[in-house]
């Protein structure tokens, strides 16, 4: 049977991960993250979405352990990142390894799952944008 024009069309806007504007989120994961000095903290985890209306609530990033065994993760609003195209990766606009590691950010183990209700956000949102 011969493929048409729009099955083609099709198969290229599904296997496609990225435009000039749009990345798919498994593309996203697994991205480096970086401090605003460059220096690698972390990688993405996951994406995490709001249910009603598909904007991206936090980003799930890995750091720490071997091999994935004792990982902590650290909730990243999507705003404190910014893409380095330089990089190749995603790069905290406000604060640096020294930072993060003076002053921890909120995190959780594999074994916790956090409550991301409006406090927690909150939280989240006042340790890396104190001013807001």
């Amino acid at each position: 049977m011969a493929t048409t024009t729009f099955e083609r069309e099709r198969e290229d806007i599904l296997t496609r991960d990225e435009s000039q504007n749009l990345i798919s989120a498994d593309k996203v994961e697994g991205t480096t993250v970086f401090d605003r000095n460059g220096e690698k903290v972390g990688s993405v985890k996951k994406i995490m979405l709001t249910k009603h209306d598909g904007r991206v609530r936090y980003v799930v990033m890995g750091s720490g352990g071997l091999f994935g065994m004792g990982e902590d993760y650290t909730p990243l609003p999507w705003d404190a990142l910014d893409y380095d195209t330089s990089k190749g990766g995603y790069r905290l606009k406000t604060l640096s390894k020294d930072d993060l590691e003076e002053n921890e950010p909120p995190r959780f183990s594999s074994s916790e799952d956090p409550n991301f209700d409006e406090g927690y956000e909150k939280t989240v949102r006042l340790y890396y944008f104190p001013m807001a």
